[in-house]
């Protein structure tokens, strides 16, 4: 076999042609004791309806629907006088979109690489990892006997590209196409099953072209010239002859590492120590190119096809396998739905899916980077138990605004900017010039006999409580950012200000006395309070 052909993609295209009625079949799985549930049964013909064009027409039938001539497209009022029995259940796209992501999902332990191809099918490119299963058929079957077992009717193929294998799952499931075969494998079909636009099939027909073979006996530019270059792209690319890439649900992990079992586990301590396990395993391949983890993915596979993903994520490129370790022990024990092993998993996946090269530090006798590693660590700790979100360090803004002078940001990716921000100091003997912190909203003030123009009030109501002001200090005069708003933002006059029982407050004029806006009388807020 040549080098290229070994180089060559192998996709897999998978198809699920009743899936919306399979899974209102798996609802009768789950509560086969509830009368009237809404699920439907094997031996009863049902069909999924959904408007089009302004009439109801089947989207999809069961076994039974189908054994008596219903098929995807009959107008619900034929089918009924075909059979006046039949059980009629709305399309939910919504449902359907959820269930194939949850295949999709499922369909990871065979092959990161997984496309959806909706509304009823999957695209995986299986390049490379066909022998993990025993080669390409027995990987095939493997899948298409696992889902078949989950109550899924499925059809599938096996091509050099994505269009070829989609084209044929429709008529030849299981059918595995060699390398340079796709044109003998597609000619011999009909021209829908290319799945192209309706008009563009029926246009062929009328020309005395049924089948792929007689478009491709003909000139590219022919069709072109008639049907578009989208339409030749398609029939070339189901010849074999160039292919678009498929376009993966997620990206594919830097490293990963897994672990399948001959019988399902389902104990604690088997997930704990293989999630050790494989953690050693990662941390020593990561460590052979100098990278570590910032962001960590354990994957749990049921035997009844659920898949549950935990994420963790650190601050810091992780290195020591104990600490990963420790990370998704504390991920698991603050789970509010806990791991729910089922009837067990039988695969068990580790992956690195963000990682960075690991600078190595010169350390001296300064404790200050060991104290921050110590830091890092509880924050990645605490992170995984109640979310990185909620962990939160604060940075200074270059700005005179008061609510905009800090943001807060998530600690875990900005301790080192944290560490190394420098705020404005505090002059010595002299008290603070504001809060330390500051209300989030600034609440307004009925003021009493306020100087004017640019003095502080003599007294003032806030929250129902009056204040009469025996010391004052100010104004501190700001103008706002207005390259900021389209709106205009009026001038505030900050006044530090403490009234009779020895309270400090900050309080604002928002505006200038006849100088600024439409308002005579501008308004007065509070902003904050002084320790």
């Amino acid at each position: 076999m040549s080098a290229s052909s070994v180089n060559r993609r192998r996709l897999l295209s998978l198809w699920l042609p009743r899936l919306p009625t399979d899974r209102l079949q798996r609802l009768l799985w789950r509560d086969s004791a509830a009368p009237g549930s809404g699920a439907l049964k094997n031996d009863t013909p049902g069909i999924v309806v959904a408007k089009l064009n302004n009439t109801l027409q089947i989207s999809a039938v069961n076994d039974a629907a189908a054994r008596i001539g219903l098929e995807p497209g009959l107008p619900l009022a034929n089918a009924r006088a075909i059979c006046p029995d039949v059980h009629v259940f709305d399309a939910d796209d919504v449902a359907d979109a959820k269930l194939l992501d949850a295949i999709a999902d499922w369909c990871d332990r065979f092959t990161p690489l997984v496309a959806l191809d909706p509304p009823h099918g999957l695209c995986l490119d299986i390049t490379g990892c066909a022998h993990l299963f025993g080669g390409e058929t027995a990987l095939m079957q493997t899948l298409c006997d696992a889902l078949r077992a989950q109550g899924f009717a499925v059809s599938a193929a096996i091509a050099g590209t994505s269009v070829c294998a989609r084209t044929l799952k429709r008529y030849e499931h299981g059918r595995i196409v060699r390398d340079g075969e796709e044109a003998d494998a597609v000619t011999p079909l009909p021209l829908f099953a290319l799945g192209a636009d309706e008009a563009i099939t029926r246009g062929l027909r009328r020309a005395g072209l049924k089948t792929i073979g007689d478009v491709a006996s003909r000139e590219p530019y022919e069709i072109t010239a008639r049907f578009g270059a989208a339409f030749t792209a398609l029939v070339q690319q189901a010849l074999g002859q160039g292919d678009t890439p498929i376009s993966p649900r997620k990206p594919v992990p830097d490293y990963m590492v897994e672990r399948r079992f001959a019988e399902p586990v389902a104990t604690d301590s088997v997930i704990a120590e293989t999630l050790s396990k494989l953690a050693q395993m990662l941390v020593a391949a990561m460590d052979k190119h100098g990278k570590g983890a910032r962001r960590l993915e354990a994957t749990f596979f049921r035997t009844d096809g659920a898949v549950r993903a935990i994420t963790v994520e650190a601050g810091q490129p992780v290195t020591l396998a104990d600490f990963v370790d420790r990370l998704f022990r504390e991920k698991l024990d603050a789970l509010a739905d806990p791991l729910d092993p089922g009837f067990g998993f039988d695969l068990i996946r580790l992956a690195a899916s963000r990682v960075e090269l690991v600078v190595q530090e010169q350390r001296d006798f300064d404790t200050r980077a060991q104290d921050n590693d110590e830091v890092a660590a509880l924050i990645d700790r605490i992170a995984a138990r109640i979310g990185g979100r909620r962990i939160v360090v604060h940075l200074p803004q270059d700005t005179h605004v008061p609510e905009r002078a800090m943001v807060s940001v998530p600690a875990q990716q900005n301790l080192a900017l944290a560490a190394q921000a420098t705020w404005p100091e505090r002059i010595e003997a002299e008290p603070p010039l504001r809060p330390l912190r500051i209300l989030d909203r600034p609440e307004e003030v009925t003021t009493i006999a306020a100087e004017v123009p640019d003095g502080p009030p003599a007294k003032f109501i806030w929250r129902r409580a009056s204040h009469t002001v025996v010391r004052a200090e100010g104004p501190e005069r700001i103008a706002m950012e207005w390259w900021r708003s389209d709106n205009h933002m009026p001038t505030r006059d900050y006044f530090r200000v403490e009234d009779e029982t020895g309270l400090r407050f900050w309080l604002y004029r928002d505006g200038l006395y006849d100088r600024e806006g439409e308002r005579s009388q501008p308004n007065w807020f509070m902003h904050g309070m002084f320790a």
